[in-house]
């Protein structure tokens, strides 16, 4: 009777162990829960975007993942959960959408800006644009990776555009997103950077905007994720980001309306 009792609370044992390693539902497939995967310039914004939309919807949950928008692209082609993708390039939402990753109806440009040259407040440096870059005096500068970070991308193109790229590329210190870059003018760990106008503006009392970049118009597109499973929240969200509201927020952080 006594190894009776034994092997039921083995078997007992063995079926709770079972219910406790079982797969829990993930966020992605929580009902109401949205996942939005957004460029690192969108961080603070979109965290206004998605708190006043759920004040308004509170049965919807969303879960912001940032990052550089390479980065981002490529976690989504290797199967990460998304439900909503926003880019801050119009090349990387096109990989996506040459991929079949995106929802092509969906796709639409919901914000814009603009990339400036700027320095670390105090800096006594005397730049006044791109040119001055190549002084002696400046021995580091700022800029995303090309390859991955859009505002690299476009500050390649720039320096490209101006015959500087040559001429600078050995003071070129690279981030892995443009928040990165950011905090290397915050810190004064570069003498000058290439960052967009909404990040000057957020970190205005420890940077300098020293010019803007003629013809940097950047437009950040968004779109819905073909494998989303919460296709009716995320089509709310982008419906929101067209709004009065949503466009008080943005234009409220220095972002461009399309």
């Amino acid at each position: 009777m006594g190894q009776w009792r034994k092997i039921k609370t083995f078997l007992l044992v063995m079926v709770f162990g079972l219910f406790s390693f079982a797969p829990q539902a993930s966020a992605a497939d929580a009902p109401g829960t949205i996942i939005i995967s957004a460029a690192a310039s969108l961080t603070n914004v979109m965290h206004a975007l998605t708190k006043d939309f759920e004040q308004h919807h509170p049965e919807v949950t969303i879960t912001c993942n940032f990052g550089a928008t390479g980065d981002l692209l490529a976690q989504m082609s290797q199967g990460a959960p998304v439900d909503i993708f926003a880019s801050a390039s119009v090349k990387h939402m096109d990989q996506a959408q040459d991929k079949g990753l995106i929802a092509l109806e969906s796709r639409k440009n919901f914000a814009g800006n603009t990339l400036v040259l700027a320095k670390p407040v105090g800096s006594t440096l005397p730049l006044r644009g791109l040119e001055d870059l190549t002084s002696a005096q400046v021995e580091r500068i700022g800029i995303g990776k090309p390859e991955s970070v859009p505002a690299g991308q476009y500050a390649k193109e720039a320096l490209v555009a101006a015959n500087l790229w040559n001429a600078l590329e050995e003071k070129l210190i690279f981030g892995s997103s443009v928040r990165q870059v950011l905090d290397y003018l915050r810190r004064g760990e570069v003498d000058a950077a290439l960052i967009y106008a909404t990040d000057a503006k957020l970190a205005k009392e420890q940077v300098t905007v020293i010019t803007d970049l003629p013809g940097s118009r950047i437009l950040y597109p968004v779109a819905l994720v073909e494998t989303t499973r919460n296709r009716a929240q995320a089509t709310m969200f982008l419906d929101y980001l067209a709004t009065d509201a949503a466009h008080a927020i943005l234009g409220g952080q220095g972002f461009l309306l399309p």
